[in-house]
């Protein structure tokens, strides 16, 4: 599983309930995705910076999203150009689920 986190910045007079507004009218897009397990919107109000961070099945699913045209749409919507890290994700504890995934290997 591959962890993205991607950063952006918001206008200073942006408040939390306008970012989560914003936030909404994009989460249609990601529901359903193939690949995505999850997505959390976040925000800072007292830095401006905003993102999201992604649970994908692999890197490959991740890259596929994160293309031009997401960056170009990224970009346009919220003023600023979004940072992407990637993190290898081995494991993942779930207490709504009660369970942790991982990937078994080999000792």
């Amino acid at each position: 599983m591959i962890t993205a986190i991607v950063q952006f910045q918001l206008g200073n007079d942006v408040t939390t309930d306008q970012a989560a507004a914003m936030f909404r009218d994009t989460a249609p897009r990601y529901l359903g995705m193939s690949a995505l397990i999850r997505k959390y919107y976040i925000f800072d109000p007292a830095t401006r910076k905003a993102g999201g961070c992604y649970l994908f099945e692999s890197k490959a699913a991740a890259e596929d999203v994160f293309d031009a045209e997401w960056k170009s749409l990224v970009t346009a919507k919220y003023g600023s150009t979004p940072e992407t890290t990637f993190f290898e994700t081995p494991v993942v504890v779930d207490n709504v689920q009660n369970e942790i995934i991982g990937l078994e290997r080999d000792a």
